[in-house]
């Protein structure tokens, strides 16, 4: 390829990057996203009133129950649900890291299950951390760091647990096989679980970066695999988890054959709003 090619080619890498970059700044800072969530509750089956919520709340078998008081209102897909004052409304079960969102006034109301446990997470439009938000850095768009890999399955797929970024709580994911790269004169892998989408797999890991100008818990890259199994792990669209930006999230933390012993200098890099705290 000639020199004028690989300009043209880097030019459009480069756009592509801005262009993604951008439209995931803008969901990130979406009115009800993570950013907006002003508190974190674990239900018990005591029923208790909940700080950002209304009604009082409890789970038993699975099942969650809200008593709503006269004057509150909270709704699901339009549709009222405080039919009587004092009755009680019976939501779930709900599936892990599943959820349901209700509507209350300008907040929306998380109900999920995390762990398996019942949480309940407001998120208000208002929220200081989202009023406050100024972006995330990220490294400037490199295509050496967008590398092509090989995805090989497992024999069957692997129950793998992993800690949290909350203390008390563990993920169990399955892991239906492992990426295999090649990066900084290295052979690597990378052990890869099911993700939101059909044919898409999510990778959590760590590398030399993290705690230093990345975030030091976790970052995550989706990769879509060829049906022979080529992939490309492009780490310049490696993305922070909710837990970079706040103490209210309960993301997973990477299996540890994925903290990766190269420098992954590619990707979102620690959030403005963490990099003076510990």
């Amino acid at each position: 390829m000639n020199a004028v090619h690989t300009e043209t080619a880097l030019e459009s890498f480069d756009a592509d990057w801005q262009e993604w970059h951008a439209a995931h700044e803008q969901q990130r800072a979406h009115p009800h996203g993570f950013l907006a969530v002003t508190h974190l509750h674990w239900l018990g089956d005591e029923p208790a009133r909940l700080e950002g919520a209304p009604g009082t709340w409890s789970v038993e078998s699975d099942v969650v129950r809200v008593v709503l008081e006269h004057g509150e209102s909270l709704q699901r897909d339009g549709r009222e649900l405080n039919t009587a004052s004092g009755a009680a409304v019976e939501l779930g079960p709900v599936e892990e890291r599943g959820g349901i969102n209700l509507a209350s006034g300008d907040t929306v109301i998380e109900l999920a299950k995390r762990g398996g446990e019942y949480i309940v997470r407001p998120r208000h439009p208002e929220n200081p951390l989202l009023q406050a938000y100024q972006g995330t850095p990220a490294y400037s768009p490199d295509a050496a760091y967008a590398v092509r890999g090989t995805y090989v399955p497992f024999e069957a797929p692997r129950s793998t647990t992993v800690g949290a970024a909350v203390e008390g709580i563990q993920h169990v994911y399955e892991a239906p096989g492992e990426i295999r790269f090649k990066l900084a004169g290295q052979e690597l892998s990378l052990t890869a679980f099911n993700g939101h989408a059909p044919g898409v797999l999510s990778v959590l890991f760590t590398d030399q970066t993290s705690g230093n100008t990345t975030y030091a818990a976790n970052r995550s890259l989706s990769v879509a695999p060829a049906a022979d199994g080529a992939v490309l792990l492009d780490f310049n669209r490696a993305v922070n988890l909710p837990c970079a930006y706040t103490d209210l999230a309960t993301c997973p933390l990477p299996p540890a054959e994925n903290r990766l012993p190269v420098p992954i200098e590619a990707g979102e890099k620690i959030p403005y709003e963490r990099q003076d705290r510990p």
